[in-house]
């Protein structure tokens, strides 16, 4: 099968979130499982340097009042993906965030630098010549992509069957009708049946109108999208399409997260041999200036700071963790002022039993994750969750809410759950009470070392890979073949 994978990031050429993650490394393992996978990708600076191989393979025109633009081939670094980029000067040489100015406001003309994104994928999909090669599938990914499969209705003609895969619901890609006219679509798609959303173009709507299928980030998500309380809207569109819509739960790179290789590590440690864990706890409480006590359970956080991800149930809970229960804890993080001021003060207060770091650090994410005992990740809303996957692979038990990919990663210790699902423990009601209660259960089982290795080590030794998921997406493109989706 031939696959066009459109991603407005893809990492390790650039990253802002998990949007990239998964870009970077699904096309991979399709790859592995002998699918002809490329990439398209906007042409920012960094992502044409970090490109292997490149040469120019088509020139794309003028279109959108983009100014001219070339598409360029190469290769995805490390690997031997192939990946199209579109230099486009005028849209995609800027520097920094893809999608925010230096002002931290969105870029003004983001309808046009992604409408050209769908706009050459269309021509991909839709003129055999333009590089000599033709997708089976257009498979988008979040809004950026979403009127690429618009563009192929109103062009007519035959087409590849179409997936767009939503990882944020929230973010939508809405603008002023007025960008109809620069993007090149007739104004008869601007209606409800089309991509009219709230009197706005919504670049969202439109893969999910235009699309043969919808995919997003996990099952539960997949339901909990068809509601009120999180579809943003989109709820009755959704339910319309939902026997069109599949929830197939993202993978993590186990390359990359894998505590018997991971280069960032005082010590190497497998599901077989947990040993290594207690040395990278030790390690990890004198790096961070904690007393050095194992018998202390040492809870921890990697997350955005901001009370979606439920920091200030966090925040609430730790004076009383911190001080009555004996707990040490060990953040890592940056969000908005409030949260970062708020875990500072904590900091500073209780400096012997609380290491924080503002910011990010690749090395020391491995190294809490791999030290810690257990891992804090109340989201009120996760579409799919990547950290609680490395928590569970690293042998730290993480303590969740029951939503998106959170709720079919994580099975609660006291609860029966599917085969491959991890043992951790899970509060049903955002609340900093039943933190709290969630945090107690944890404290109590790690007085009974036995038990608790036990969990560590069996939700060491879950397959959370991307080969899974992979294959589950190559159902869905074999089955779309086999109806003959597209036209």
């Amino acid at each position: 099968m031939r696959v066009l994978f459109v991603s407005s990031e893809v990492f390790p050429l650039i990253k802002t979130g998990g949007l990239a993650d998964v870009a970077g490394a699904l096309p991979l393992a399709l790859a592995r499982l002998k699918t002809d996978v490329r990439l398209l990708m906007p042409g920012y600076p960094a992502a044409l340097e970090a490109a292997t191989h490149r040469k120019v393979v088509a020139d794309l025109g003028n279109h959108l009042g983009a100014g001219p633009a070339r598409l360029i081939e190469g290769r995805l670094a490390g690997s031997n993906l192939p990946l199209l980029l579109i230099d486009c000067p005028q849209l995609y040489a800027r520097a920094g965030n893809p999608y925010l100015g230096p002002d931290g406001k969105d870029w003004p003309d983001n309808a046009k630098r992604f409408g050209l994104l769908s706009y050459t994928a269309a021509r991909l999909c839709a003129d055999k010549s333009l590089i000599g090669w033709q997708p089976d599938i257009l498979h988008g990914h979040d809004w950026q992509a979403g009127l690429a499969p618009a563009y192929l209705a109103a062009w007519g003609g035959p087409r590849p069957s179409t997936i767009f895969t939503i990882h944020n619901i929230a973010y939508q890609g809405n603008f002023d009708p007025s960008v109809l006219t620069e993007l090149e679509l007739p104004a008869l798609s601007f209606q409800p049946d089309g991509l009219e959303y709230y009197g706005n173009v919504s670049f969202l709507k439109a893969g999910c109108w235009y699309s043969d299928k919808i995919t997003t980030v996990s099952p539960t998500y997949a339901r909990q999208i068809q509601n009120s309380a999180q579809g943003c809207g989109f709820e009755g569109l959704l339910t319309a399409r939902a026997k069109d819509l599949h929830g197939i739960l993202n993978g993590i790179d186990d390359a990359i997260w894998n505590p018997a290789s991971d280069p960032y590590l005082t010590q190497h440690f497998q599901p077989g041999d947990m040993q290594g864990k207690a040395k990278n706890k030790a390690a990890l409480q004198r790096e961070l200036g904690l007393p050095m006590q194992p018998g202390r359970l040492l809870m921890a956080v990697i997350s955005r700071l901001n009370d979606h991800k439920g920091m200030d149930l966090v925040i609430n809970c730790l004076p009383d963790l911190l001080m009555n229960q004996h707990c040490q804890f060990a953040g890592l993080g940056s969000g908005d002022a409030l949260f970062e001021t708020g875990f500072t003060e904590l900091a500073d207060r209780h400096s012997h039993h609380m290491a924080l770091h503002i910011g990010y650090s690749e090395p020391l994410a491995h190294r809490i994750m791999a030290g810690a005992d257990v891992f804090l990740m109340p989201s009120r809303m996760e579409p799919c969750g990547l950290t609680q996957m490395y928590a569970l692979k690293y042998g730290t038990i993480p303590i969740v809410n029951a939503t998106g990919g959170l709720a079919d990663t994580v099975v609660d210790f006291e609860l029966e759950g599917p085969l491959n699902a991890g043992r951790g423990f899970v509060i049903e009601e955002t609340s900093p009470q039943e933190l709290r209660r969630a945090v107690l259960r944890a404290l109590a089982l790690f007085k009974d070392k036995v038990e608790w290795n036990r969990i560590a080590a069996g939700n060491a030794a879950l397959d959370f890979s991307w080969k899974q998921s992979a294959s589950h997406y190559i159902d869905l493109y074999s089955g779309l073949l086999r109806e003959g989706g597209g036209a």
